[in-house]
């Protein structure tokens, strides 16, 4: 039993890592010469970056994306909270509901965030206010740890409803 605990809180901790590295760092949209996120975007040849603002055409589906990303590792880390203190509060049979709730609530957010990205990608990146061409580019590993983040958060939210407390 110990050993499917120490797995379930690792599993947990890696989903929420995901989360915030493809949430941070610069590698949504990558190119020979930029790097690009739902932030900024970086000209790595000069080292310099340009923050994603309202000037940009497709600024609104960009804050829908960083507001969803955001949501999504906030739930994970509320889950993970809540699973801590239902493990010292749920009576022996109980199952894990509320932090699978929240869990699945957290896989949503990343689902709808990087939807969005997939859907805009293209008309994203085609706004005359980068100070270099960006359409010529390339999802990045922020985007793929994206979706395995969707996955990860998707299982553990299944694992938790699944789950009782036992002894």
């Amino acid at each position: 039993m110990l050993i499917l605990l120490a797995f379930i809180i690792v599993f947990h901790i890696t989903s929420a890592a995901l989360l915030f590295i493809s949430t941070i760092d610069n590698a949504w949209w990558v190119g020979d010469n930029f790097s690009t996120d739902v932030w900024r975007m970086c000209a790595t040849n000069t080292s310099t970056c340009m923050a994603i603002t309202d000037q940009f055409r497709e600024y609104q589906s960009i804050q829908a994306v960083q507001a969803t990303m955001i949501l999504s590792t906030i739930f994970c880390c509320v889950a993970f909270l809540v699973f801590i203190l239902q493990l010292f509060r749920l009576k022996q049979g109980e199952r894990f509901v509320l932090t699978s709730i929240i869990q699945l609530l957290s896989c949503l957010c990343v689902m709808v965030a990087a939807s969005i990205y997939t859907d805009r990608h293209e008309e994203l990146h085609k706004s005359n206010e980068y100070s270099i061409e960006v359409s010529e580019g390339q999802y990045g590993y922020s985007f793929v740890l994206a979706w395995i983040a969707f996955a990860f958060t998707l299982i553990s939210g299944v694992m938790y409803l699944v789950l009782r407390k036992r002894k």
